[in-house]
């Protein structure tokens, strides 16, 4: 079985959100997959927001949802490729917009409704569930799977 490893974080409101997201955004490795599990409205794009910034994403940059265009990418300490797979109607549909280049490339891939292409997450990655507990509060629950991935959340645990 492969190593794993959790951590859990409780925020109140956008700004603790990406506040948590920035953390996570400093202790990215290169090559990284993040998959993205929420329902709607339950905090994703804020969380990838914050990570933008924990990454050093210029503030320049806006940061959005990438529902109607697939893919968004910022440029940062490591390149992020921002993926929203709602829309997607197969898996191999995120293959030929090029996600393997993507998630070999050195950079991070931040996968929305990745529970919609599991075919397509690697074996080591992180997955980021969040659970709405409030209007404003949201329970984050990151799991590493694989030996990156688990030395992720561990640089973010002691952080």
């Amino acid at each position: 079985m492969s190593e794993t490893h959790s951590l859990t974080i409780e925020t109140n409101s956008i700004e603790e959100t990406l506040a948590a997201g920035s953390r996570f955004g400093k202790c990215l490795a290169p090559s990284t997959v993040v998959s993205l599990i929420g329902t709607l409205g339950s905090g994703k794009t804020h969380f990838v927001k914050g990570v933008a910034q924990g990454n050093e994403t210029p503030a320049e940059i806006a940061v959005n949802s990438p529902t109607f265009v697939i893919v968004n990418e910022y440029p940062g300490n490591l390149y992020l490729y921002h993926i929203d797979a709602y829309r997607l109607e197969r898996w191999e549909d995120l293959e030929a917009i090029g996600f393997d280049e993507m998630a070999d490339g050195g950079g991070a891939v931040f996968v929305e409704w990745a529970d919609r292409v599991p075919e397509c997450i690697p074996p080591d990655h992180v997955e980021v569930k969040i659970e709405i507990t409030g209007e404003t509060k949201r329970r984050f629950e990151l799991i590493g799977y694989g030996p990156k991935a688990t030395a992720i959340i561990k640089a973010m645990g002691n952080g």
